[in-house]
């Protein structure tokens, strides 16, 4: 294997630090549309809108897992940095193997909330398709 230097998790810093801005916008997003929507069945009393509701609270509690591995990661490469710095090489590369399986594990929650975004806004599609369809008829 090739000497790990400090350049290797320098460059996966970046990017697990732009991926945790995209996690942190969805997040903030999510806050907001969770904020609007209580408030909506507060007044409405409306079963699809507590559906949505527990919807996004999966949503949400991917978004957290998702960030919490991610920063996790984050915090793995700096310290893998500073393994290479102190000529801890060894530790550094299973430090830094692990940061890797973090980041992993932090995109796999990322395709899983993805997935049930998409069946959130498919589901909203079809009731507009089907009324649609009966104001035709």
């Amino acid at each position: 294997m090739n000497e790990l230097t400090l350049s290797t998790p320098a460059l996966l810093f970046s990017a697990i630090s732009l991926i945790m801005l995209a996690y942190t916008n969805r997040f903030l997003a999510y806050a907001n549309v969770v904020r609007s929507l209580k408030e909506r069945y507060l007044k409405e009393k409306d079963d699809t809108l507590l559906e949505q509701i527990i919807n996004l609270k999966k949503r949400l509690f991917l978004t957290r897992s998702m960030q919490i591995y991610g920063i996790t990661s984050l915090l793995l490469c700096v310290l893998t940095m500073f393994l290479i710095y102190v000529e801890q090489q060894i530790i550094a590369v299973w430090v830094f193997g692990l940061a890797l399986v973090l980041l992993i594990i932090s995109l796999a929650y990322l395709i899983k909330e993805i997935q049930i975004s998409v069946d959130a806004l498919n589901h909203h599609l079809s009731d507009i398709e089907t009324k649609l369809n009966n104001t035709k008829k």
